[in-house]
């Protein structure tokens, strides 16, 4: 059985946020609110020493699918609603999920943005206790009465809520969330088990994101690590700290190469 992971690549990526946007479209994740990111696939800046000899670095950001997941360990419910799958996938099961949120409080990786004011990204957010997600298209009111048209009349015209929702099926999750519950990357594993990558791969223009199974030494994320273990990192905590590949956590997201304007 494969054990998932990614690498991204510094030095090609553009900064250009195609991931976030395909990962939103993909798994139809809603607005920010209430110190909830929503963004799966969301960036971490790093600014590092100065003027002249300052160093700038974005990191995409999504769920580390950890070896060792803190969010598991934390999660109240038996079975638990945060699991690991046989290939190394960091799964969610909304059904047993109880909006508690201590999987949140659990990963170092993920905050309430409201609370927790030095966090760049949170992987993990907790829908509402009180209303579905998507409040935008459930609102009736129009922008300008009789003018506009209201997002409860878009999404009824478009037969879905949001309009723009991508239609998926998993077991595990269904394609929106419910009020009450956490929702992470799960690496888009719907569109793993037919054979296709992560959609944040497909949509990279740069090509800056590898998939693939880190036990099979002849994948492209396993060569890709070998080629360049000088410079892999893992990211710490959802500040810009990074550290060295298998310490704390164990991420299975990992970072080569930097970019660099100067010679």
């Amino acid at each position: 059985m494969a054990k998932y992971g990614m690498v991204i690549d510094l030095l090609k990526c553009a900064g250009c946020g195609a991931c976030g946007v395909g990962c939103k479209t993909q798994n139809n994740t809603d607005d920010a609110h209430d110190g909830q990111t929503f963004n799966w696939a969301d960036f971490c800046e790093k600014i590092e020493g100065k003027y002249p000899n300052a160093k700038y670095t974005m990191y995409p950001t999504l769920c580390n699918h950890c070896s060792d997941s803190p969010c598991i360990g934390a999660c109240p419910v038996s079975p638990t609603a945060m699991y690991k799958s046989e290939n190394g996938i960091t799964l969610h099961n909304e059904e047993r999920c109880i909006g508690c949120g201590m999987c949140q409080q659990a990963c170092p990786y993920s905050s309430n943005m409201d609370d927790d004011k030095a966090a760049r990204y949170s992987v993990i957010s907790m829908n509402s206790h009180d209303a579905e997600p998507h409040a935008r298209y459930r609102n009736p009111n129009e922008l300008i009465k009789g003018i506009t048209t209201s997002g409860a009349e878009i999404a009824k015209k478009a037969g879905r809520t949001p309009p723009h929702r991508t239609m998926h099926a998993h077991p595990d999750y269904n394609s929106v969330r419910a009020k009450e519950k956490a929702e992470k990357c799960i690496f888009c594993e719907h569109l793993v088990a037919s054979g296709q990558n992560p959609y944040c791969t497909q949509v990279c223009p740069s090509q800056a994101r590898v998939f693939g199974d880190l036990d099979d030494k002849n994948s492209a994320v396993s060569k890709l690590l070998a080629e360049n273990r000088n410079s892999v990192v893992v990211l710490a905590d959802n500040k810009g700290k990074t550290a060295k590949p298998g310490s704390g956590t164990q991420p299975n997201v990992f970072y080569i190469r930097s970019f660099s304007a100067r010679k």
